[in-house]
């Protein structure tokens, strides 16, 4: 610590921080237009000026570090008159269409410029105008407006690591843009939006939509991966118009994911709007009412055995529910997911907190079958981070795909990664024995190849006690039925039932074979139409994420809660609801049961509205001589490959999404062949 005086008053601080830094700490405000706390510091807006003790002239406080006793002044007249000649000189060539910028309200050159800039402008020539550049569906470019702060390019070269942005020409000519038009390929790309500080990038879907000042705001996670980032839903009247990321440093920091922002416009598209029943080939709406008795007739039938199939996006409430629901009628009505491969909770006691991966010291990671960019584009972020701060060596162990970091490529069947995990690969093996608390990271695919995860889990934990390992799952709520226990649909489970429930499926090829191939009836629960759900014999429109409250479990385990954006009851029903109105069997399970059934909810809860007791839960290693003995594990010979090849189309919600339909044919262009 050193000793500091900021406009005579004296404060004890760090000694590698910077003025700017400095006095951020101590609750001075500096304005700034290119300085970032995510970014690297360049110092060229030159708005941060301060007056330091015996210098000639003012200094750029973001890239001046402090001195023991040094002087600073930030609100002389020298520091305000600069302040005022540097403003003068962005604007001289910014054009002055506040009214019809989306960044108005919410501008930062605006409120500085309020602040800080003068009463009048000396300029009276012409201004000087830019081309606007194309950046695909999502980003809106009015590059008039860009006073060249190098935000966007730095974030393109830094976190998403794809060079797209760059500076063009020199002196007056200097411009930002794309090296080649075509479109931001990058899977967060639409973060440049909000680093943007004024008009120059912003949301192509929401222009023109709404006023910051006309918007409603509501805290809810993203429910489109297996993170959980924490987002805000900004809202007008019912319809949401923009998602915007909460700042959370144990998860997503301050980015979220394309996916995440823009998918938005799925809640108004291919909706399931009435109750649909099949009678004589033909779907007639009926009342909620001829829905519970319709429903309760065919679950309530001795001679028939129902199935309610899931998926792994339906909120942990509702699978409680169902669970309950499932042994009150002595498993009559079975509960199970669609899941291929593992079907077991390896995952409960060994993966590790994403926080695990900036604040862990590890030389090495192994990428396990797992495209990480498409599968955790935030995930891919903080990895990229870790390799630009530190030496990383990267190890992907699977089909080569497009890293955005220096990554090692080794195309390994099962057998032969086997005989990595044995020290039986004379380069591989040693590298990974070796290594010092190494990130290793399991992708989605290599739970569709491994029956049993677990004795490879305590076999590396074994070698390397220090490894921190870290399980990629691709639904929202994965984990948590993996804490609920719920089994894998079989194969016998068809023969032996007649009526099938699905719940929030997507509309996948080995759906379609099942219900083709079987004479279930088909009861279609969903909040999107697709072509399945013509072949169903009851269709009821369900809530999505952001029309219900529930809780969510991310890949690292950590229970998060969404919060009802806006209530649309005359959409939806939820889960709970739908079979809780049915008669007989149904009516004496309620809400308040699974509330006053179940001590994990409690504690459940009490993680959600305090995260920081989640941090100070210990995750202790399971003797692997009960698993060894009672589990056996399966391989399969299928290539070692990501599960997802379209980032914008990986789930039922963003399938139905026009914006990131867009984006989706916009990125297969680049692969055409002729």
């Amino acid at each position: 610590m050193i000793r500091v005086k900021i406009n005579n008053n004296q404060f004890l601080v760090k000694s590698d921080a910077s003025v700017l830094e400095t006095c951020k700490f101590v609750g001075i405000t500096v304005p700034r237009f290119c300085y970032h706390e995510s970014l690297s510091v360049v110092g060229n807006c030159r708005m941060c000026l301060v007056e330091i003790e015996k210098a000639p002239k003012p200094v750029a406080s973001c890239v001046t570090l402090v001195a023991n006793d040094m002087q600073i002044f930030v609100d002389t007249y020298m520091v305000k008159k600069a302040r005022e000649s540097v403003l003068e000189v962005l604007l001289i060539n910014h054009p002055l269409d506040c009214p019809i910028c989306d960044q108005g309200g919410e501008c930062d050159l605006q409120d500085q410029v309020k602040v800080f800039g003068g009463d009048y402008s000396r300029f009276f020539f012409n201004k000087r105008g830019v081309e606007d550049k194309a950046c695909g569906p999502l980003i809106k470019t009015i590059m008039t407006r860009c006073i060249h702060c190098t935000r966007c390019v730095r974030f393109g070269a830094e976190i998403a690591g794809v060079e797209y942005l760059g500076t063009l020409g020199r002196g007056e000519a200097t411009e930002i843009g794309g090296y080649i038009s075509k479109m931001f390929a990058s899977e967060i790309s639409g973060n440049v939006i909000d680093l943007c500080p004024v008009g120059a990038l912003t949301s192509k879907p929401y222009a023109f939509r709404a006023r910051p000042w006309e918007l409603r705001s509501t805290e809810t996670i993203d429910l489109t991966d297996g993170i959980g980032a924490n987002i805000y839903v900004n809202f007008k009247e019912s319809e949401i118009v923009r998602i915007l990321p909460k700042n959370s440093e144990a998860i997503n920091g301050s980015i979220i994911s394309d996916k995440s922002r823009f998918s938005y416009d799925s809640l108004k598209s291919q909706r399931v709007q009435k109750i649909f029943k099949k009678e004589n080939s033909n779907f007639n709406s009926i009342s909620i009412l001829n829905f519970w008795d319709t429903l309760s007739n065919f679950t309530q039938n001795g001679k028939k055995k129902s199935i309610i199939l899931i998926n792994e996006e339906l909120n942990t409430e509702s699978i409680i529910f169902l669970k309950l629901l499932s042994n009150a009628t002595n498993n009559k009505i079975a509960l199970r997911k669609l899941n291929k491969g593992n079907n077991e909770n390896y995952s409960l006691n060994l993966v590790s907190n994403i926080k695990d991966i900036r604040n862990k010291t590890f030389k090495t990671c192994f990428l396990i079958s797992s495209n990480t960019r498409l599968e955790a584009s935030i995930i891919n972020a903080k990895i990229r981070a870790k390799t630009l701060n530190q030496i990383v060596s990267v190890f992907s162990l699977g089909q080569k795909f497009n890293s955005t970091f220096p990554t090692k490529f080794v195309n390994l069947n099962i057998n032969n990664l086997l005989a990595v995990f044995e020290a039986k690969d004379t380069i591989l093996s040693k590298i990974l024995i070796s290594s010092n608390s190494p990130l290793i990271v399991f992708g989605k695919s290599i739970h569709n190849r491994v029956v049993s995860l677990t004795q490879i889990y305590f076999v590396l934990k074994k070698v390397i006690p220090s490894a921190v390992f870290l399980n990629i799952t691709l639904n929202s709520n994965t984990e948590g039925t993996n804490f609920l226990d719920i089994k894998t649909m079989s194969k016998q489970d068809f023969k032996l039932a007649s009526n099938l429930f699905a719940i929030n499926l997507d509309d996948l090829i080995n759906i379609r074979k099942v219900i083709t191939n079987s004479k279930l009836k088909l009861f279609w629960f969903n909040t999107h139409g697709s072509k399945i759900a013509t072949k169903s014999d009851l269709i009821l429109p369900t809530t999505t994420g952001f029309e219900e409250e529930g809780t969510y479990f991310n890949l690292e385990q950590r229970p998060q809660k969404t919060l009802r954006v806006f209530d649309t009851t005359d959409k939806g029903y939820s889960i709970i609801k739908a079979f809780t109105g049915a008669a007989g069997t149904f009516s004496n399970i309620t809400t308040t049961k699974i509330k006053n059934s179940s001590k994990f909810l409690e504690f459940m809860n009490e993680i959600v509205l305090h995260p920081k007791y989640f941090e100070k839960i210990e995750k202790k290693l399971i003797s692997p001589k009960i698993f060894f003995s009672e589990i056996k594990t399966y391989f399969s010979l299928y290539p070692l490959k990501s599960s997802i090849e379209d980032f914008y189309r990986s789930n039922n919600f963003s399938k139905n999404s026009g914006i990131m339909s867009q984006c989706s044919q916009e990125l297969r262009k680049n692969f055409n062949n002729f």
